[in-house]
């Protein structure tokens, strides 16, 4: 593992990265225990604060893990995709936030997937993902239920119906799209939208799901990503418009 003194990137990322690497390319296994902060600064030829900040930000990836004692150190991580679900949706919203690309091309591309899933899940999903949906469906009927909680529940139905694929590739790649996405989606349609078209169709996607329709799952998802784009454009529109 070398780093390059040289370069511009911090010290502390270019380690980072080359453990990351020797992770990656298997150099170093799964539960292997790393050398000590004194070495890994012998060998990089840098401060012990240095090394030390780098182990930070593998430990904030999840790729390494610390262990205190006689026995201790720092050990390469078994990483699960539930570990890094959380990294997928900070970076989704990031790219979203910054307007790195278009509503409508994170929406073509967030439904494409989820239909992709949708197919799997009806085939797979067990009673009690399909109870959550229905239950999120009851809720978001309630009167007087605030759009940030109308927000949340709309992330567990889709969430619910990503996990029904119990596929877990599939369930991480979805993470970002539903769960950094559809918050936003909510945020940019929420003053346009119907609750009640949005219930309708949610109740559609549930109950094809439950008689294993596969196509009509996929119709009824056709038909919401449709609506949302919709939404998201006449929103735009009324921006535009000269008050």
């Amino acid at each position: 593992m070398k780093i390059d003194p040289r370069k511009p990137a911090d010290l502390s990322a270019q380690i980072a990265q080359a453990i990351r690497d020797a992770i990656v390319s298997g150099e170093l296994i799964v539960d292997e225990r790393l050398p000590s902060e004194a070495e890994l600064a012998d060998q990089f030829e840098v401060s012990r604060p240095t090394v030390r900040e780098a182990l930070k930000r593998l430990a904030a990836q999840s790729l390494i893990r610390t262990q205190r004692g006689a026995t201790g150190g720092a050990f390469v991580n078994r990483l699960s995709f539930e570990d890094a679900y959380s990294q997928q949706i900070t970076t989704s919203t990031l790219l979203l936030s910054m307007n790195t690309v278009s509503f409508d091309t994170a929406c073509e591309a967030r439904y494409a997937l989820e239909r992709a899933c949708a197919r799997l899940s009806s085939e797979r999903r067990t009673a009690d993902q399909l109870a959550t949906m229905r239950a999120e469906i009851f809720r978001q009927a309630q009167p007087g239920l605030t759009d940030e909680a109308f927000c949340a529940s709309d992330v567990a139905f889709h969430r619910a119906l990503v996990d029904g694929a119990r596929n877990p590739v599939l369930s991480y790649q979805l993470a970002g799209a539903v769960e950094a996405m559809q918050p936003l989606m909510n945020m940019i349609t929420f003053t346009a939208r119907s609750r009640e078209e949005i219930i309708s169709l949610h109740t559609q996607i549930a109950d094809a799901l439950e008689r294993g329709d596969v196509e009509e799952v996929d119709d009824s998802l056709l038909r919401l990503e449709k609506y949302t784009r919709k939404l998201a454009r006449d929103v735009a529109e009324k921006k535009r418009k000269p008050a």
